[in-house]
């Protein structure tokens, strides 16, 4: 096993890199992930200056993703020209997406006459299909992110191999290329998988460190500070791994006090001129005006400081949006969800699944478990350090490492008022670790096979998870089906209103070789999860109704507002009531399409359930429609987990032709 590891986990690579790269296409490059949409919007003027002197300069370089160039243009989508953007996402990843989209394209034409033209490498990837730059470089992107996630299988069974021996790291990389909420962002163009890469690349070293002393110790080191830096130039949290790099230097006995401040010093100046070359323009770019006020701090009166940093100030305003301060209508699904316990309930529905996330759940237990003793062990011998003796079979102090970095995230992460699934992603591969070490050290009465046997079961029903999975993207993605639809039974020039926060259908998109366009109907929104508290009035509530008295169709491609407004009454004490009696009919409306795409394994699907939640009884239609889906209903969902790549989608017309008095009188008003 130690000399032909790679033989085993060749397998397991090729597993998580068709896992992830399968489906690339899932919405049809029709930018339904809002996130990426932006960050490839932005990607589309991130070129090569026409004059290497202004490259650095904020307001004339064609890098900066704080600014708009001059003069940016991109075949098929308006790009703005000449003036501020924000830009809340970490710069490396969106360097390294245009970077892979440029080499693609030096190469394609080479390549793709020597390809088959039916290839998803061939049509999507080197462009075969002719797509513009807006959705060729989402197919690039996209590819990446895969690949990279792919790489942080590779890294984990490194971690696992140190920590726990060679066959946990082959258990722990197959738990992780199995791992859903993984093999859902691969195929998104987002910062999280990079971030992850780099974390884990970061601890790996990191441990390395401690465990091979010697000269390449300072190697490890110089390595790790890299790693962290990118990290860091990929998510802004990534800061928290300088406290594992401090735990790494407190181990090494043979430094002073000195030269432990001395080293950290020098390993965090590496860190940060990786951070700078990986994102300029978060050092250079003083734009942005973010005031902190003046305020009282002990005895000391603190002046209000004007940073001008832009990279500071979209830090600060996600910091305030996952900090609960900032009131952003699309967070207020988690108003009354519990910090910790509701991140780790949608990783055992969703994310991880039961079984794989009930053994990763308590694989953290179990290695905190052990660093506890462990520490206790430590303390004892402190007079002594020849002395010290672990107090659990196989403990290695480099296990404090990764517990310096996985306890503070988990503690401050689950803590968040915004809680999207995502945000736990820089700790999943550690998960898969502590669960494979767990499991491999468990032999009850000395017996092997139990743990042989749990290990295959859990491998077994995740995988099949993550089949099901994937077999969603071969179905068409609802909001393209529904736009089609629209196409093909609404007349032109019809009134189709959606919901504010969600995208509006239908789609611009090619159907049956005719270019159809969005813009042959007219649209308007609904406000209905904006406006709450006071602004929650007769007036918002008429401005709606006289919508929908005009509206001839209603689209509700997601829950994002029927899954949350009805359960905040007292902050929508009128809006709260629209969503049942827009189901029950008594608004003049009636469902004429639903749709959707679910994780589907021979007829056999997981459905989330939108409705009960918020407390609502979906329109008759539509529970037709998911009783006719054969398969279970595990519960509730996230929304970040459904909305992008299998939101239910309903459109609904208007038949009654209510006007705004009579739909008013069905609502009970104060």
């Amino acid at each position: 096993m130690k000399k032909w590891w790679w033989l085993a986990l060749l397998p397991v690579l090729l597993i998580a890199a068709a896992l992830r790269l399968t489906g690339l296409d899932w919405d049809g490059y029709n930018h339904y992930h809002p996130d990426e949409r932006y960050i490839t919007w932005v990607a589309t003027t991130i070129e090569a200056p026409t004059d290497w002197r202004t490259a650095l300069n904020p307001a004339g370089s064609t890098f900066n993703p704080f600014y708009w160039p001059a003069g940016a243009v991109s075949e098929g989508i308006e790009v703005l020209q000449d003036q501020p953007r924000s830009f809340a996402y970490g710069h490396l990843p969106l360097y390294l997406g245009v970077a892979a989209t440029r080499l693609v394209e030096s190469v394609a034409p080479v390549l793709r006459d020597r390809l088959p033209a039916g290839w998803l490498l061939t049509r999507d990837l080197l462009n075969g299909a002719g797509m513009i730059e807006f959705r060729h470089l989402t197919a690039v992107a996209r590819a990446l992110t895969g690949l990279v996630d792919v790489a942080t299988v590779a890294l984990v069974f490194g971690l696992g191999r140190a920590l726990f021996g060679t066959p946990a790291g082959l258990l722990a990389a197959a738990f992780l290329a199995l791992n859903v909420m993984h093999i859902q962002l691969a195929h998104f163009f987002v910062v999280d998988p990079y971030l992850t890469l780099f974390t884990v690349a970061a601890l790996l070293l990191l441990v390395l460190a401690v465990q091979r002393p010697g000269r390449g110790r300072t190697i490890y080191l110089l390595l790790a500070a890299v790693s962290i830096g990118l990290a860091v130039g990929s998510k802004f949290s990534a800061a928290m791994l300088f406290l594992p790099l401090a735990v790494t230097l407190w181990l090494d006995r043979s430094l002073t006090s000195r030269q432990f401040w001395l080293r950290l010093a020098g390993l965090a100046l590496l860190a940060g001129l990786v951070f700078f070359a990986s994102n300029p323009f978060a050092v250079l770019d003083w734009s942005c005006p973010v005031v902190t006020p003046a305020g009282q701090w002990g005895p000391l009166r603190l002046p209000a400081l004007d940073w001008r940093s832009c990279y500071l100030e979209n830090v600060a305003r996600q910091g305030a949006m996952v900090g609960g301060e900032l009131d952003a209508p699309f967070a207020r699904q988690y108003t009354g969800t519990w910090p910790y316990l509701y991140p780790i309930e949608m990783q055992l529905r969703w994310g991880m699944g039961p079984l794989l996330g009930g053994l990763a759940f308590a694989g953290f237990a179990w290695a905190v478990w052990r660093g506890v003793c462990g520490a206790v062990a430590w303390w004892q011998s402190r007079h002594d350090p020849l002395a010290f003796r672990p107090r659990v079979a196989g403990f290695q102090t480099a296990e404090w490492i990764v517990l310096a970095w996985t306890v503070p995230y988990f503690l401050t992460t689950g803590a968040f008022f915004v809680k999207f699934m995502r945000y736990l992603q820089p700790l999943t591969p550690f998960l898969m670790v502590y669960a494979a070490g767990m499991v491999w050290q468990w032999r009850p009465r000395g017996r092997s096979w139990p743990r042989v046997v749990l290990a295959g079961v859990t491998l077994l029903v995740t995988g099949l998870y993550a089949l099901s999975f994937v077999n969603m993207y071969a179905q068409p993605h609802p909001w393209t089906a529904a736009s089609q639809w629209i196409y093909a039974q609404v007349p032109a020039g019809a009134l189709i209103l959606s919901e504010q926060w969600d995208d509006a259908l239908p789609t611009s998109l090619v159907d049956d070789e005719l270019l159809r366009s969005r813009y042959e109907y007219r649209s308007a929104e609904l406000t209905w999860l904006s406006g709450a508290d006071a602004q929650d009035d007769r007036a918002k509530l008429e401005a709606n109704l006289t919508l929908l008295a005009a509206a001839d169709y209603v689209t509700l491609i997601s829950n994002r507002v029927y899954g949350v407004v009805p359960r905040l009454p007292a902050r929508y004490p009128l809006s709260s009531q629209y969503a049942q009696l827009l189901f029950d009919g008594r608004l003049g409306y009636e469902v004429v399409y639903v749709s959707g795409r679910f994780p589907s394994l021979g007829g056999f699907s997981l459905k989330p359930d939108s409705f009960g939640w918020p407390g609502l009884v979906p329109p008759r239609p539509v529970a037709d429609y998911l009783a006719g889906v054969g398969g279970v209903t595990p519960g509730r969902a996230d929304e970040s987990f459904t909305v992008y790549d299998q939101p239910l989608t309903m459109v609904l017309r208007n038949t009654g032709r209510m006007t705004v008095a009579e739909m008013l009188a069905q609502f009970a008003l104060p």
